[in-house]
């Protein structure tokens, strides 16, 4: 047997080959430094779960034990508890979705729908295209599962249609099979925008032409601001959309239930694909959120979330009108992101370490792109810090920024940075980083 030098792992000549595309993500690496309580975090997306009704998930689980207990720490079906899915229906109508109870699949989380979903339909070398930027765990499970991923540019409002159709006509041209297209379409992850309704129908028509299957994610839709956004893209094309949802931003991650909503053919692999996978969800999670939905009244519950959101981006958008004025930013209507865009000359992955110091974190905009793009963005968080910490953080982070222009402009050879005025609905980053 040979190893390579130097590597501490005896067995690293006998990972399969997609073991190289395991990685972790930027986000997850910055979970332990944003965890100190001394740092402010705008980095990871974690929902405010203190918002929730602590005695009635409480009741809801005492209510399991008493009444159901040995059924709810038993085996269950791989699909999920029929009365939970009739539920599920009742959440996706509010996006406009009309379908049978006999279609959705219960997950362990949106993420294992994901995953579940690219082991079905990937090979090796099958291109899939994703928003650019796009969720940094789906291109990690992507990766894991040896596809290209090609991003396609977005806007201030979503995935660019003719942007679709070019990537598509490049693609096929080198000879490379396309399986999905992978979209976060409302409130996307990390850029905020929402793809528009005739955007909509239009990238469907696309897919349906060239025979691509659209993969929505939709884990943030019903968290709107100003306004419902647009219906779900799963509400006007039922064979052609693979849709995905979860209740942890809605109610919490801990439970680790999501769903998956697929045509009737796609719907049976994935139930052989969940039993392979975990035998069954849990059905004591399945079992509180059934009971919690039956009790509560979980749509006003989703209400104070979208109240105590706003707030929290209002705070943010002001914090960056204040400390950081000529930058651009998104302006989400709902969701957790805003997406900044620095100045050229700034790179935000080589400027976290200054920002950890200075006890503020974010995400860098590279580990939302497969290809290396993104080091003139960050994605800042505003789900979970306070208002307070929230204006803290961003100027914690103007200092960082205005620290590395001040040296940018010590010692470079060229003339001081200079930036346009704001263009708010900047997505990408400039050309000449690509």
């Amino acid at each position: 047997m040979t190893t390579q030098p130097n590597n501490l792992d005896q067995w690293f000549d006998h990972y399969a080959d997609r073991a190289s595309g395991l990685a972790a993500s930027e986000v997850r690496a910055l979970f332990a430094v944003a965890s100190r309580p001394e740092v402010v975090s705008l980095a990871g997306g974690m929902p405010y779960v203190s918002a929730l009704p602590q005695d009635l998930i409480t009741d809801s689980i005492n209510r399991v034990m008493r009444d159901r207990g040995p059924a709810a720490l038993q085996y269950g079906s791989g699909q999920g508890l029929p009365a939970l899915r009739e539920q599920i229906l009742e959440v996706m109508a509010l996006e406009g979705i009309q379908a049978s109870v006999d279609d959705v699949v219960v997950t362990t989380g949106s993420q294992h729908a994901l995953e579940l979903v690219t082991k079905l339909f990937i090979n090796p070398g099958d291109v899939v295209l994703a928003e650019g930027p796009s969720y940094v765990t789906a291109l990690v499970v992507f990766r894991s599962f040896q596809a290209e991923i090609a991003h396609v540019e977005m806007d201030e409002f979503g995935l660019v249609p003719d942007s679709l159709r070019a990537h598509i006509a490049a693609v096929r041209a080198a000879g490379k099979t396309i399986k999905l297209l992978y979209t976060v379409p409302t409130f996307s992850n990390p850029a905020g925008v929402t793809l528009s309704w005739q955007r909509r129908i239009d990238v469907l028509e696309i897919a349906r032409e060239n025979g691509i299957l659209v993969l929505e994610d939709n884990p943030y839709g019903l968290l709107y601001f100003d306004g419902p956004p647009p219906h779900a893209m799963r509400s006007v094309e039922e064979e052609g959309v693979i849709y995905l949802g979860t209740f942890s931003k809605t109610l919490a991650p801990g439970f680790r239930v999501g769903w998956v909503l697929a045509p009737h053919a796609v719907r049976e692999k994935l139930i052989l694909a969940n039993e392979a996978a975990v035998l069954s969800p849990s059905s004591f999670t399945q079992s509180v959120i059934s009971e919690y939905m039956s009790v509560a009244d979980w749509k006003g519950q989703i209400g104070t979330f979208r109240d105590v959101y706003r707030e929290r981006r209002d705070a943010m958008l002001t914090a960056l009108d204040d400390y950081l004025p000529d930058l651009d930013w998104t302006v989400p209507n709902g969701g957790f992101y805003v997406w900044v865009t620095l100045p050229n000359n700034l790179d935000s992955k080589s400027m976290l370490p200054r920002a950890v110091k200075e006890l503020v974190a974010y995400t860098p905009g590279t580990a939302f792109y497969a290809d290396g793009n993104g080091r003139s963005n960050m994605r800042l968080s505003f789900c979970y810090p306070t208002p307070e910490f929230i204006r803290e953080g961003v100027r914690r982070l103007s200092t960082v920024v205005n620290g590395e222009r001040e040296l940018l402009n010590t010692f470079s050879q060229t003339a001081p940075l200079t930036i346009a005025p704001p263009a708010r609905s900047m997505i990408n980053p400039p050309a000449n980083l690509s």
